[in-house]
């Protein structure tokens, strides 16, 4: 078996909106506390690497991961298909395109360049890939995140205690995954860790450039062992916020520290614990999916589209209330299902789902903010002895909430699927399930 590890900065301009937290709330940059890296991992093993690149930004659409795929393969003869983008869904990043307007403008010259800054790295791991073994560990990680559909948020001073856990720990993630890459002379080239949690420690009020929790403290890893590259690998956190969020700036960098510390503890725990695995096999399969929609027709678009008109042109009406602006944002995107029904023009397009398995592991990937419960559902019936499931993986198409998230409505299930200019999922738990464990099967059956 072979291993590469490289590195590519992605951070944008001082200057640019970051994403997400609210409507047009001009949430421009000030200055860069941590810069933003594109982190890949090529793993060889009788034929084509496997190539696997982790991004400091909230979420890619499937044209940039094209793009990148595309650019690796030109360079490297690695099929494009064998190369998974991964985002670690910071929320203090630039937007990068897609179909939502007003939840953090792209800057237009930093998303053309942006395919080119992750290929590069994915390049650079597969030029150094090297004689090297892999070791794997599953430890305690605790005290980061809160499901925020079924558990109440602590206060800030509840959250900063080190002995603070939340209510139900059993629906977030408790334990973490570290792998560890080592060269012939066990010298530690690479790692990555998988963890599932909203990186939103800094929120509205918060300004700077960031990977949050799980950046800052994957950088303070590879301080600690120069020359080696780390990936953070974002798990299901479609529910689970970290355990502050919407704090004013002061206190949100505090805690910022404080919870990157937490992690990166159970990082190094992960890095003295891990054991040799023996890597057998190394495949990669890539699927086209559709899953299934609930139906809007055009009569359905109209009537929404009049209670966001509504709001916009109450008498009174002002472009500094949030609720107009967030009225504007659903109004914007109405109309364009207006017009795509009108031309005949599909109105969703099919994702990718994609497995990877390096020996005992088996890494699924989904373009979705996965729930919890989903999650819990693939690793319990997975065929992996180490099952590892993965959201913002290839494409973004929103949230994939649970069962009972999705017969409630609200943001996840609705909101956010229209807001984005796509059709909201009609039975995604049981779907999603059911596709990752098909990749399963196909890879350890």
């Amino acid at each position: 078996m072979r291993i590469g590890l490289g590195r590519s900065d992605v951070t944008p301009r001082v200057g640019v909106e970051l994403v997400g937290f609210g409507a047009f709330i001009n949430r421009h940059s000030i200055g860069v506390r941590d810069r933003l890296w594109a982190r890949a991992m090529a793993i060889e093993l009788d034929g084509a690497p496997v190539v696997i690149v982790s991004c400091d930004l909230c979420v890619l659409y499937r044209e940039t991961t094209e793009q990148v795929g595309a650019l690796v393969e030109e360079a490297t003869g690695v099929p494009a298909e064998r190369v998974a983008v991964h985002c670690t869904h910071t929320h203090s990043g630039p937007g990068t395109g897609g179909p939502l307007i007003g939840w953090g403008e792209p800057d237009p010259p930093y998303v053309e360049l942006l395919p080119g800054r992750i290929a590069a790295a994915a390049i650079d791991a597969v030029a150094a890939l090297q004689p090297a073994t892999l070791a794997h560990a599953e430890v305690a990680c605790e005290g980061v995140g809160v499901n925020r559909e079924y558990d109440e948020a602590p206060t800030l001073e509840e959250a900063l205690r080190d002995d603070w856990r939340p209510a139900r720990p059993e629906l977030t993630d408790t334990t973490a995954h570290v792998l560890v890459a080592r060269d012939e002379s066990g010298q530690m080239i690479g790692f990555a860790s998988y963890f599932g949690c909203h990186p939103v420690v800094c929120c509205a009020q918060t300004r700077y450039i960031h990977g949050d929790y799980a950046g800052v403290a994957t950088n303070l890893i590879e301080r600690e062992h120069p020359g080696a590259v780390g990936l953070f690998l974002q798990g299901a956190q479609g529910d689970v916020n970290t355990c502050v969020v919407h704090e004013p700036e002061p206190e949100s960098m505090l805690a910022l520290d404080v919870i990157a510390g937490r992690y990166a503890r159970a990082v190094r725990a992960g890095l003295a614990a891990a054991e040799p695995v023996e890597v057998d096999r190394l495949e990669s399969v890539r699927r086209e999916v559709e899953f299934t929609r609930r139906e809007f027709g055009l009569e359905d678009f109209e009537g929404l589209l009049a209670e966001q008109e509504a709001i916009i042109h109450a008498p009174g009406a002002s472009d500094t209330d949030q609720g107009v602006r967030l009225a504007t944002v659903k109004a914007i995107a109405y109309r364009r299902f207006m017009v795509a029904l009108r031309e005949g023009r599909p109105v969703t397009q099919p994702t990718i789902v994609q497995g990877v398995r390096v020996g005992p592991i088996g890494l699924y990937g989904a373009p979705f903010e996965i729930f919890q419960a989903i999650k819990n559902d693939v690793v319990e019936a997975a065929q992996a002895p180490v099952p590892v499931v993965m959201g913002l993986t290839n494409d973004e198409v929103g949230y994939a909430p649970d069962r009972t998230a999705a017969e409630r409505g609200g943001y996840a299930a609705d909101q956010v699927p229209l807001m984005t200019g796509t059709l909201p999922m009609a039975k995604i738990h049981d779907e999603l399930v059911a596709t990752l464990l098909e990749l399963d099967a196909e890879l350890f059956g």
